[in-house]
């Protein structure tokens, strides 16, 4: 028989640890003060601040939701401990489901303690691209794509398909899209780095066995307004195209598509997937600023490791995943040494399990 007074001090701790790490007090303090703010009628005067204010007041919102939903469901289980202590036996089927419920958002809260990084809780800029593997791993590249909307979506995020680059016989070359949503970022750089398939290929007529490659990038999307990059229009080169995209008649007919190469670093980026060349534009730009944004880092970064001399290797290397399909079937991540055996189940966007063994991985390295 299980012990119900055990779960349910476990349960109570972490219940604990949740409402001090959100901050509880905090939030409510903070809660009252945005309140005031969305209620003044000057609000939308300044369109950028009012942007943050309504965002951030969303988010405090839903962090209170979920310490209101983790009380609640600690008190349930608390009521139907005593009950079954008691001898009620009718309490065990509905103490059962509370805990699972309870202990499953707590899972969601504690996730959040692993993503502290500056960026982590932003929206994302993600490319994929083809490797090694010809026309099996532009197929490849096309099944990640609907690997990652699928699992944008069922997180409650925004995919937004930005640019395709269609392959020669199958599948895609490359493909930009945005992740809009909270910890977007936090989340998909968990999946950053070279993603390895290996199958019976159906492009090849003897049914050999063939193993692909196909890397995913992601880099932080800038707050609109950020003044961490600035743009100069000598400095660009803007060109637009006939869209091959996805969006009916009216892309085949106009040059909506744009694409915009930046001349001081050669960076080039480009977007189809709008209605209009203004809005393909605009999308354009975001995406250029956060990849010079990335560059910029990225340099700084190495500069600082120049300056320190030669440091140990802690790359994860240029594979990080492989998904088996023959002869056996497993999926199985090289950092974590996370695996599921349900390939079709991660292929549909079932990669929670992964991101949160990476980011305990990452911490245990961090921490050493």
């Amino acid at each position: 028989m299980a012990d119900y007074k055990e779960i349910y001090e476990e349960a109570a701790a972490r219940v604990r640890a949740a409402m001090q790490y959100l901050g509880h007090e905090r939030l409510l303090q903070e809660h009252v003060l945005l309140e005031a703010e969305m209620a003044n009628p000057n609000l939308w005067d300044d369109p950028a601040k009012a942007k943050d204010t309504t965002k951030r007041y969303g988010q405090i919102r839903q962090d209170l939701e979920t310490l209101r939903t983790l009380k609640e469901n600690l008190e349930d289980l608390e009521i139907a401990r005593v009950f079954i202590e008691e001898g009620d036996d009718s309490f065990r089927e509905h103490l059962d489901e509370v805990s699972e419920r309870l202990f499953e958002l707590l899972e969601e809260v504690e996730l959040r303690t692993l993503l502290g990084g500056p960026f982590d809780e932003g929206d994302a800029v993600c490319e994929i691209h083809a490797g090694v593997g010809g026309t099996d791993a532009q197929d490849w590249a096309q099944m990640m794509l609907r690997m990652y909307q699928r699992f944008v979506e069922s997180e409650g995020m925004e995919f937004e398909l930005d640019d395709v680059t269609e392959g020669q016989e199958a599948g895609i070359l490359s493909a930009t899209f945005i992740v809009r949503g909270r910890f977007a970022y936090g989340y998909l750089a968990a999946e950053k780095g070279v993603h390895r398939l290996v199958r019976i290929s159906p492009f090849d007529a003897q049914h050999r066995r063939q193993t692909s490659f196909a890397s995913l990038e992601v880099i932080p999307l800038l707050e609109e307004g950020s003044s961490e990059v600035t743009l100069e229009d000598k400095d660009l080169r803007i060109d637009t195209y006939r869209s091959s995209g996805a969006g009916g008649q009216h892309v085949n007919v106009t040059d909506s598509a744009v694409r915009i190469t930046h001349l001081p670093t050669g960076i080039v980026v480009s977007c189809q997937n709008e209605r209009s060349q203004l809005q393909n534009k605009a999308k354009a730009m975001e995406i250029l600023r956060a990849k010079l944004a990335e560059r910029a880092r990225i340099e700084h970064r190495e500069s600082l490791e120049r300056i320190a001399g030669p440091q140990d290797d802690v790359s994860w290397g240029s594979q990080i995943r492989s998904y088996v399909l023959a002869p056996y079937q497993m999926v199985k991540d090289h950092r974590s040494e996370y695996e599921n055996g349900n390939v079709q189940a991660v292929l549909d966007g079932d990669l929670k399990g992964f991101v949160l063994e990476f980011l305990k991985w990452r911490r245990s390295h961090l921490d050493r």
